[in-house]
């Protein structure tokens, strides 16, 4: 099973997201991450997607989002030839006496606390998925409350294969 993470440019139009979705689940394709949001230009959205599949079904997907009609622009977002990231909200149960070491491994990896209670801390990160895990990993000992992750979202590295809409 591979992995594939997709950018792809959309006309920014009612129900676009419910189309390229739709097209998953009628063909049973797995969607590991969805992120969609407009991009500099209000006539566009840009939608990444996360598909996991052997190669066959990866090639399949591709060439079924590309017959969509507001589908304008797919680009697989390669390893080493792009940058992708992710941002989670986490949400600790917080005693006074945890508070110093959870503020410790969140100044390790640069995160922000972005809330804080008597009884809670919220902490914001955002990176690749191997770092989000690693410090989930790391605050294992404490009780997470609640926890949103955004969905990857990324584009290709340099401006060789950014494309002009009209």
């Amino acid at each position: 099973m591979k992995r594939r993470a997709l950018s792809i440019v959309v006309e920014n139009t009612p129900n676009v997201l419910s189309h390229v979705s739709g097209l998953f689940s009628r063909r049973g394709y797995n969607i590991d991450s969805l992120s969609a949001g407009v991009t500099a230009d209000p006539r566009f959205t840009r939608i990444t997607v996360v598909a996991s599949g052997d190669e066959l079904i990866l090639e399949q997907i591709e060439k079924q989002l590309a017959k969509l009609e507001t589908v304008l622009d797919i680009k697989p977002l390669e390893d080493g030839n792009s940058v992708c990231r992710e941002l989670i909200l986490v949400k600790i149960r917080a005693k006074d006496t945890d508070r110093q070491a959870i503020i410790s491994v969140t100044e390790i990896f640069r995160a922000n606390i972005v809330d804080v209670t008597h009884h809670s801390m919220m902490i914001e990160l955002t990176g690749g998925q191997n770092k989000l895990d690693a410090f989930l990993d790391l605050l294992e000992g404490y009780e997470i409350l609640e926890l949103a992750r955004t969905g990857i979202t990324g584009l290709t590295r340099g401006v060789s294969d950014v494309k002009y809409f009209e």
